[in-house]
């Protein structure tokens, strides 16, 4: 069994992606800028610690499937900054600020194909199931990130659209390595299942406490510069669940802010932010957050793993939520 410490440097030795060599270098040097900004790797992380609940000896028909998961996941990274217009990326300028435009989307592309070499590894009698569970949940994300650009449309999103939609761009992409890692390592189909809801409760509070830090977080922990959402108008958890409680009146004080173009910057985002304190958003968001969190444990026991290899799995799911809210 392996801790946590030892799967960060097995992940950190094998991110280092040879492909600063690979012609044309047009293609793969973004690639290899990409992955050398990485962030936790929380996802070929979880993989591996599903795997270890049950796995003994890592070797490239793991770590190899694992990897991709990190390949794809960077891979929607570098479309995403050009949707949205992203100049930076965990600190440094993003590919296609860096590039261009053309060239994020076809080394994007190149990402995604090399995830798939990277998924061929896994052993022959499991490549079929972690091959669907790996397409689906591509599929997923498509189609939420979909959603996520129809909201910025609609004046009005209910909470139950806000999950549905954060569920398909966001757990899955969480829920899909928990599951992989399982069935690499050989666990039951029930266990499976179990790791997956747990995945897929722990990438609800994961991409809530995102909303959270993007308003309320401390800049140098979360990468970016605070606010970003608030001055783009996204749906986040913050703001939908602030259109749910708000008054007649707060509503169209918060409508009139939410007019404010980017030259209004620090007025909007300040103000924002005050009306989620007033009404208890800013609170509301942490509680449920907790609430995901304790969902998540609970399917991660229901899945009948001894304590003892669960240990490293909860101590992943508190480093990566509770130490920020």
């Amino acid at each position: 069994m392996y801790t946590l410490e030892e799967i960060d440097r097995i992940l950190e030795k094998a991110s280092r992606l040879e492909v600063a060599g690979n012609e044309p270098p047009g293609l793969y040097e973004p690639i290899g800028y990409m992955m050398s900004i990485g962030g936790k790797r929380i996802r070929p992380k979880l993989c591996l610690l599903a795997w270890n609940l049950t796995g003994e000896t890592l070797d490239a028909s793991v770590l190899y499937p694992a990897m991709a998961l990190e390949l794809y996941h960077e891979f929607t990274l570098m479309h995403d900054d050009i949707m949205d217009r992203s100049d930076t990326r965990r600190g440094h300028p993003t590919v296609y600020r860096k590039w261009d435009e053309n060239t994020a989307i076809l080394s994007g592309d190149a990402m995604m194909l090399l995830a798939y070499r990277y998924l061929s590894h896994a052993p022959a009698d499991k490549l079929p199931e972690v091959l669907n569970l790996f397409t689906e949940t591509a599929i997923r994300i498509c189609e939420g990130q979909q959603y996520d650009m129809d909201f910025e449309k609609m004046a009005l999103v209910t909470m139950d659209d806000y999950l549905g939609m954060i569920g398909l761009k966001t757990a899955a992409l969480i829920a899909c390595p928990a599951k992989m890692g399982g069935l690499l390592g050989g666990a039951s189909p029930a266990a499976c299942e179990a790791l997956y809801r747990f995945g897929w409760e722990l990438g609800l509070a994961f991409q809530i406490t995102d909303d959270y830090l993007d308003t309320f977080g401390d800049e140098k922990v979360f990468g970016k510069r605070i606010g970003g959402d608030i001055v783009e108008n996204k749906k986040t958890w913050l703001l939908v669940e602030t259109m749910r409680r708000a008054s007649p009146e707060q509503r169209k004080s918060l409508d009139k802010l939410l007019q404010l173009g980017p030259g209004a910057r620090e007025e909007k985002v300040a103000e924002v932010r005050a009306i989620y304190e007033e009404l208890g958003v800013k609170e509301a968001a942490e509680s449920e957050i907790r609430s995901y969190r304790g969902k998540a444990l609970d399917a991660l026991a229901a899945a009948g793993f001894p304590a003892g290899r669960t240990e490293q799995l909860v101590r992943f799911t508190d480093e990566i939520i509770s130490r920020r809210v």
